[in-house]
């Protein structure tokens, strides 16, 4: 598929998308937003995908937030609208795929930039990074899942502090608060999430999905984590994977995952 605001990229079990707007500092607007759900689905549909990488074009950015010329003058409903749209479309697919999505943040991650790294599964961090979440600097709020998703990674009290004051942190104290995993340089971020990748699909591909799913929902109102590890846990015996995976154990050689 051809696309107008990004490039998609799959190799050896690794799909990378890059937001590829760089005079717009890679904003989302409404046909990005839009591009990135064909592109993640199509990814994750692909059973050779073990692995997909979100990050921005250029060295100036990740994501700098989205157009505001687009939502300037919406009403109170069709805000909400807007909102709802894009965490189904987007935020919310994104964190709820099986296939494993890393977050190689370069430079300014803000708003729905923020919003759509911390929706991947984890993140990593170029040392020039900035992260924030200036919306109520627009008289608005943080829309695509930003007040949900920050404090159950930074807790509450850092969350509200980033939101009231609509401040920008950086990469090292992004990482003290647990808001990305590792930095590292703007020229090593690519190989750090490629080396990450590695490591993940050496694994099994199944189990991954199943954990994905376990661990979410240890932060779903309404559902218990635990009984969801349980019934997780118990598909995996029939799958061909923790077949292979056992029986490789035992046999003591490497797992050849079928990733079914």
């Amino acid at each position: 598929m051809n696309y107008e605001n990004i490039l998609v990229q799959q190799e050896n079990g690794l799909g990378t998308i890059t937001i590829n707007r760089p005079k717009k500092l890679n904003a989302l607007n409404k046909a990005t937003i839009t591009e990135l759900h064909q592109a993640f689905d199509a990814l994750n549909k692909d059973a050779s995908t073990k692995v997909i990488i979100i990050t921005g074009s250029g060295e100036k950015a990740f994501v700098a937030g989205a157009d505001i010329s687009e939502f300037a003058d919406f009403s109170v409903a069709q805000g909400a609208e807007l909102a709802k749209n894009g965490q189904d479309i987007l935020f919310d697919f994104v964190a709820n795929l099986s296939t494993p999505v890393i977050a190689a943040v370069n430079g300014f991650a803000l708003g729905g930039g923020l919003e759509l790294a911390m929706a991947a599964h984890f993140r990593v961090a170029s040392d020039n990074a900035k992260m924030g979440l200036p919306e109520v600097s627009l008289g608005v709020i943080p829309g695509y899942g930003g007040t949900q998703r920050l404090p159950q990674l930074v807790g509450k009290g850092k969350a509200m502090e980033m939101v009231m004051t609509a401040g920008m942190i950086g990469a090292e104290e992004a990482k003290e608060c647990g808001l990305v995993n590792h930095v590292t340089t703007q020229e090593e971020l690519l190989p750090l999430a490629h080396k990450i990748a590695g490591k993940i699909m050496r694994n099994s591909s199944v189990a991954i999905g199943h954990a994905i799913k376990a661990i979410n929902d240890n932060y779903t109102d309404g559902t218990n984590g635990f009984e969801t590890e349980i019934t997780q846990f118990g598909i995996c015996f029939g799958t061909d994977d923790f077949k292979e995976g056992t029986t490789a154990f035992l046999e003591k050689r490497k797992a050849a995952f079928p990733g079914k």
